[in-house]
């Protein structure tokens, strides 16, 4: 029998601000979840990564019609997708607005439709 030596370096740890570490309690809306994963294979796409939602729907084993679906929320306005993106985190991760109604939204051609579409899902401007 044979033996070899390996031999590595530790690295130490690098100490955090307590108050940045904290654990933030509560899940991000799935809402959120879904358009960072629609930014997420866009960037895919554009590098080069993913050639088509073909690619994707293989890379994240679902159906090429749910990549379709996710896409169509990076159509959002880019103001309505940073407001997404920013929600608080909620005890079960639900926001009161579903991805079929941002994908309505996301259907509008113009970014001024889209917002005024959110503003009256999210209650700011009433009917």
């Amino acid at each position: 029998m044979s033996s070899s030596q390996i031999q590595f370096q530790l690295r130490p740890r690098c100490k955090k601000d307590p108050s940045e570490a904290a654990p933030q309690h509560g899940k991000l809306p799935r809402v959120a979840e879904v358009l960072a994963l629609a930014i997420s294979f866009d960037d895919m796409i554009r590098r080069g990564i993913a050639r088509d939602y073909t690619d994707l729907a293989r890379l994240g084993c679902i159906s090429k019609e749910r990549v379709s679906q996710i896409m169509r929320l990076v159509w959002l306005a880019p103001d309505i997708q940073q407001e997404i993106l920013t929600l608080p985190r909620t005890p079960r991760g639900r926001f009161h607005v579903g991805e079929p109604a941002l994908r309505q939204i996301a259907a509008r051609m113009l970014w001024t439709e889209q917002r005024v579409a959110w503003d009256r899902l999210t209650g700011r401007v009433m009917p």
